[in-house]
């Protein structure tokens, strides 16, 4: 007769269910697997299909009884790890994002919003353009793969335990979150240079000819000279995000305890 001890029954839910909320919150916020589109009940079920994959490869957990305050600080721990990996790579999308609305207002296209899919709120539909540029970039070189791959691995330099993160990986999620403001800034850097070119010689055009009507010609010439700076930097926003991509990986494997 199979006898099963209640230390065993425990050893054997820790071993799985402490992977599990980390890599589930991960997926809660992460990219592509965090937008609202994406059902809670497809992420769990993801979630749960890497769990039972991984799981018999990890470090055994620590021998902490699952009822008790130790347990309650290792989930926690847990899940502020997978939070904090979902949310080093969402802020690439957030950057990318908010540099496609700094274009938007330079053209004179922020009145063109409407509903995010990802977010679930209204944005520019400018930026949402680059997010779904840069999200079929992320697919085709395999970023999911990889973030999932960052994230088992993890588990070897940032074991389960009630030590969490520590100081050096909360100053590296703060020096990655910087990242939605220079990101951005580095996407948008060239597109709004060149649209300053344009209102400045619109601004020379005004005092040379003051009778010219340029609220009848500004406008239409802006929005051609915004779509002209789209289509030639279109390249540079893809180079743009892989170089910020790599980034985060590497800022992920700081904050994991790897190198």
């Amino acid at each position: 007769m199979l006898v099963i001890a209640e230390h065993q029954l425990e050893s054997w839910l820790a071993m799985y269910f402490w992977p599990f909320a980390r890599i589930a919150a991960c997926l809660m916020v992460a990219p592509v697997f965090g937008a609202r589109v994406v059902p809670a009940r497809i992420r769990i079920v993801l979630a749960l299909a890497i769990v039972s994959l991984v799981a018999p490869l990890l470090p055994p957990p620590p021998a902490v009884a699952m009822l008790s305050l130790p347990s309650l600080i290792i989930t926690v721990q847990q899940l502020l790890i997978g939070i904090v990996v979902g949310l080093a790579l969402q802020f690439i999308f957030d950057a990318v994002s908010m540099a496609g609305q700094v274009l938007a207002n330079m053209m004179g296209l922020s009145f063109a919003q409407s509903i995010d899919p990802l977010h679930g709120a209204s944005s520019v539909a400018l930026g949402q353009f680059y997010v779904v540029i840069v999200t079929l970039t992320f697919l085709t070189l395999n970023g999911h793969l990889a973030m999932i791959e960052a994230l088992v691995d993890g588990f070897k330099t940032l074991p389960i335990g009630t030590s969490g993160l520590g100081g050096a990986g909360i100053w590296s999620f703060v020096e990655s979150a910087a990242t939605l403001f220079s990101g951005a800034l580095s996407i948008a850097l060239p597109g709004v240079a060149a649209l300053l070119v344009v209102n400045i010689s619109f601004g020379v055009i005004s005092r040379a000819a003051p009778t010219l009507n340029l609220f009848a010609i500004g406008f239409p010439m802006t929005l051609i000279a915004g779509f002209v700076v789209l289509f030639v930097g279109m390249p540079g926003l893809q180079s743009g995000f892989v170089g910020l991509l790599r980034d985060a990986f590497s800022s992920i494997a700081t904050l994991q305890g790897g190198h």
